[in-house]
């Protein structure tokens, strides 16, 4: 009997440490530290205007650059491209780097908007919810771009990572968005962490991606399964997405890329390239990703 009492007792409390441990885990994924924003345009050569906008939401307050470029035309064919960082990131995204890329669009006249998402870089917020309010965000920045141009300029959407997925999402819901730049993007939240979580617990897959997949939407009130870019797609189509992802992605498989260009590839494009990390084509590639994003955005 002593014996039994004992061996429930071990298994209680190594239910509650599982347990414990994945609550922690999981609030610690949607509450990362963030990291600075030490760089500036003004090392590039950029211009800028400091900007203060509000998500669609309107429940924080987003930081962000303004680049204008001297050489973009005025009225509706001025493009602004709007940058979003990955998971855990700001506007800098340091693993392209993103203001490399964005002298370059500037260079060749064209408008850039980068922001740090909420809960991340200078912007206000305390939860990062991997897509789903960031979309609000988005939609935040597009608010404040057709404001600053009365509603006139061109829109394209340039997400890495958890950006991309969420720029997909934005574009699904606002019909004027002219296109869409993906790099390293996850199809579905829900599927990709069940296959995945690992990467980022750094915890066995068993028991605890299932438990922590199970206290996520109660502890932040998002559900995984919301965060559908997918799904949105197909209100996308047929405007033009190119999706770049890397077949050497360690975080996110390409797959996810793939499997999204195969929804519509009349209308979509597609780069898979080799030996690039995540979001790292750009650092292999530089002068072949700048012709493949320029080449897109002058086609919108």
């Amino acid at each position: 009997m002593i014996r039994l009492v004992i061996v429930l007792v071990l298994l209680i409390v190594c239910l509650v440490l599982i347990v414990g441990v994945s609550t922690y885990v999981g609030w610690q994924l949607t509450h990362p530290k963030r990291k600075p924003v030490d760089d500036s345009p003004e090392n590039y050569q950029l211009a800028h205007k400091d900007v203060k906008f509000l998500s669609r939401k309107e429940d924080v307050m987003l930081d962000g650059w303004y680049l204008e470029s001297p050489y973009a035309p005025s009225g509706p064919k001025a493009m602004t491209v709007i940058f979003s960082h990955g998971y855990a990131g700001t506007r800098l995204e340091k693993g392209v780097p993103a203001l490399a890329l964005a002298e370059a669009i500037v260079k060749a006249g064209h408008h850039v908007l980068m922001f740090d998402f909420r809960n991340s870089g200078l912007s206000e917020g305390t939860t990062t919810t991997i897509g789903l309010l960031e979309k609000e965000d988005i939609h935040g920045a597009i608010d404040w771009v057709r404001s600053e141009t009365d509603g006139v300029a061109t829109i394209c959407l340039l997400g890495f990572s958890m950006g991309g997925t969420a720029s997909l999402l934005a574009a699904a819901e606002d019909k004027s968005i002219a296109g869409v730049i993906t790099d390293s993007a996850f199809s579905q939240l829900g599927p990709y962490l069940k296959a995945n979580l690992p990467v980022w617990s750094k915890l066995p897959r068993y028991p605890f991606t299932p438990l922590i997949l199970t206290i996520l939407p109660r502890l932040i009130g998002v559900n995984p399964d919301e965060v559908d870019a997918l799904t949105a797609l197909e209100e996308i189509a047929p405007r033009p997405v190119l999706f770049i992802h890397s077949e050497d992605d360690s975080a996110i498989p390409a797959s996810n890329s793939i499997e999204m260009y195969k929804r519509f590839p009349d209308d979509f494009e597609l780069w898979v390239t080799t030996k690039a990390d995540h979001v790292g084509t750009f650092q292999l590639q530089s002068e072949a990703y700048i012709k493949r994003v320029l080449n897109f955005i002058t086609k919108l």
